[in-house]
């Protein structure tokens, strides 16, 4: 018996396929955990772009929001220490302060852009595109330079959250345990995230206010003959989901890290709208999309951190490291170009409306 993967191992092509997957096995702890962290800042993005979408509201600026809501966190958070101290932590999640004020900053800098993107799209009627091109644009140009004046100062932050230790004896619970230390084993950013998901996939198919979201994004005229106010609960929505975005961007400076770097979202707005289009524009097939992305990041990173032996560390020898570092953008657009003209957006997705006049 002893013989077998030896065995298996030799045989070509066949052999490469069943030493990936013993290195898949054997890392899967890792894997899954860094999938799941991966994927928080991901489907924060695509949740916000489900709650706009099916309000019937593009919003591309998800890049810009997070952006922006991870700099003004940081930015908060540098003043809160500045005036309050670093204070001190709470056992849970390392809670200080500081970094309450912080979180809070960012949620309301994400509500705000958001709020500039309804009042564009819907008050304004501006291309939706156009506007949320202008918010990604000005929201990497204004916080690279209001950072590059800062840094120079060696601005300090309000800290990181620190992640919830799931206890041994679950952790260690056969078949299961590693599933269970992945998904609990995070900040409160990325636990709220997972509760968000399910929360909001029951109010989007089994409450009266996703009944009516569905209704505006499907047919906002018939909507509004039946007393649903349009404009008002897609401002709303618009607004609301920006937190969301924020918590993206709040993770990044807050969860993850301890710092703000420029354009430090790389894509993740983008690949969240991409989630988003792969998940059918519900917040659970959002989050499915967004683990099977990250899912490649993890890959990527426990290539590097732990290379596998054999012909299959030959193999993976001879990949550039660039590709790696580009696997999650790839699969994202392969994915998407299998689902042109499967996935079918909310009919009034994007189209502005205009009240009919009283006379």
């Amino acid at each position: 018996m002893s013989g077998i993967p030896q065995a298996l191992d030799a045989i070509p092509v066949l052999g490469i396929l069943f030493q990936l997957l013993g290195y898949l096995v054997a890392n899967i702890e890792f894997m899954s955990h860094t999938t799941v962290a991966v994927a928080i800042p991901i489907t924060l993005a695509a949740l916000c772009g489900v709650m706009c979408e099916r309000s019937g509201v593009v919003n591309i600026g998800l890049e810009g929001i997070m952006l922006t809501a991870a700099f003004v966190g940081w930015i908060a958070g540098v003043v809160a220490v500045g005036i309050l101290g670093p204070g001190t932590q709470l056992p849970v999640f390392g809670i200080t302060v500081p970094l309450l004020i912080a979180l809070v900053a960012a949620l309301l800098a994400g509500m705000l852009v958001s709020l500039l993107h309804a009042w564009l799209a819907i008050s304004l009627r501006v291309d939706q595109i156009i506007s949320g091109t202008i918010i990604n644009i000005g929201a990497a140009g204004i916080t690279g330079y209001v950072y590059s004046l800062m840094a120079s100062k060696s601005a300090v932050g309000a800290g990181s959250f620190t992640t919830y230790r799931v206890p041994s004896g679950v952790a260690d619970f056969p078949i299961v345990g590693w599933l269970i230390n992945a998904v609990l084993s995070q900040g409160p950013i990325g636990i709220i995230t997972i509760l968000v998901v399910i929360v909001l996939q029951i109010m989007l198919f089994r409450s009266r206010w996703g009944l009516r979201t569905r209704a505006v994004g499907e047919h906002p005229r018939a909507a509004e003959t039946v007393g649903i106010d349009v404009i008002r609960l897609r401002y709303r929505n618009v607004v609301m989901s920006g937190a969301l975005a924020a918590l993206g961007g709040a993770w990044l400076s807050m969860e993850q890290t301890n710092k703000f770097d420029t354009n430090m979202t790389a894509g993740r707005g983008f690949i969240g709208l991409a989630a988003m289009i792969v998940g059918r524009w519900t917040p659970l097939g959002a989050f499915g999309a967004a683990l099977l992305f990250a899912s490649a990041t993890a890959l990527s990173t426990s290539l590097q951190i732990s290379p596998p032996q054999g012909d299959l560390g030959a193999l993976m020898g001879r990949v550039p490291g660039e590709f790696w570092e580009a696997l999650p953008y790839i699969i994202t657009i392969v994915i998407l170009a299998g689902l042109i003209g499967r996935s079918i957006a909310p009919a009034a997705d994007g189209q502005p409306y205009e009240r009919e006049s009283a006379t």
